[in-house]
């Protein structure tokens, strides 16, 4: 597996981590066995990196990889979140008060003294215009309740302006082969200001495996049944915001760049990696089998040029009129 630097943070993260939404809940039913056998198929294959949230399963994921930490004795770097528990998306929720009770809930639920990383969770965009925001988890960094801290974000604008902040050592943004944009006007500012990417949605909610079929039908507890209009959140977490039909005629024209060997997965993947502005891609996984597909992708290298162009080619023509705009 190969390892990049995490920005200003300085740690060398795998470049396939664990994304550990799915093992907390919203995407069909789980299993707590199967998600720790999923977690040490990680760890096995190379990976370091896991990402977690506060809200995933209400703290279940968290706990999870607590458990991984007692059950292993590989360091290993757990990225997670906070902030979606707020009684609303709105900026007065982020107050000092209130960030210092969800940071001492996350490491409570990890079972660690202090934070790897802390990522405000895809927070108002209002927010990024409010420094006193910042300034608290400056002094959580501090106190060293929290190593470093990053942001989460849905739109490009906001990781621009994120970075203005000079703590934020990470940003975690969507960007696969239907969510090109950040590539065009964020990695660049992000390299030049050392901040850590994290890219998360690498297959866009699974369109991008090749698995899915306009007769697949999703779980009521799956948000790719229950938020395909953004019905709970950002719609652009679901499908990378993309129409179900457009990103399966997409996967079609997508095949043929398969080489031999490889899967759709690996190309998804091996696409978000080719930019080296990219430290991490997190793909989701339940299960050990597709932890080992997701982190095969680790070993493979960037893409060739004409193969980059010609998926270049299908966002501008296919994908980017639904999606460039908006986020």
């Amino acid at each position: 597996m190969q390892k990049r630097r995490l920005g200003k943070t300085g740690y060398e993260v795998s470049v396939v981590g664990f994304g550990a939404w799915a093992i907390g809940g919203d995407w069909g039913d789980v299993d707590d066995e199967t998600s720790m056998s999923a977690l040490h198929a990680a760890l096995d294959a190379g990976v370091n990196f896991f990402d977690t949230a506060d809200v995933y399963g209400d703290g279940r994921s968290e706990r999870l990889i607590a458990r991984l930490r007692r059950e292993r004795e590989e360091p290993f770097v757990v990225a997670t979140k906070a902030g979606r528990r707020a009684r609303a998306q709105e900026v007065g929720e982020y107050t000092p008060e209130h960030l210092r009770a969800w940071v001492d809930r996350s490491l409570r639920n990890l079972e660690t003294e202090r934070l790897d990383l802390v990522q405000l969770h895809s927070p108002p965009t209002d927010l990024y215009y409010h420094p006193e925001v910042f300034g608290t988890l400056d002094e959580l960094v501090a106190e060293g309740k929290v190593a470093h801290y990053g942001v989460s974000v849905e739109r490009v604008e906001e990781a621009l302006k994120a970075i203005d902040y000079p703590g934020v050592a990470t940003v975690q943004i969507i960007y696969n082969v239907f969510r090109q944009r950040p590539a065009e006007r964020f990695f660049p500012a992000a390299r030049e200001a050392d901040v850590g990417v994290i890219v998360r949605v690498p297959l866009a909610s699974g369109l991008l495996t090749g698995k899915i079929s306009a007769d697949t039908r999703f779980s009521e507890n799956d948000h790719r049944n229950f938020n395909r209009r953004g019905e709970a959140f950002d719609v652009g977490e679901t499908f990378a915001g993309v129409e179900m039909s457009t990103g399966l005629q997409v996967v079609e024209e997508l095949r043929p760049l398969v080489s031999e060997g490889e899967d759709l997965v690996s190309l998804a993947l091996r696409f978000v990696l080719s930019d080296p502005a990219v430290s991490t891609v997190i793909p989701g996984a339940k299960r050990p089998d597709q932890v080992r597909s997701n982190s095969a992708a680790g070993d493979e290298g960037s893409l060739d040029e004409v193969t980059l162009e010609r998926i270049a080619q299908l966002y501008r023509e296919k994908v980017a009129p639904q999606v460039h705009n908006r986020w």
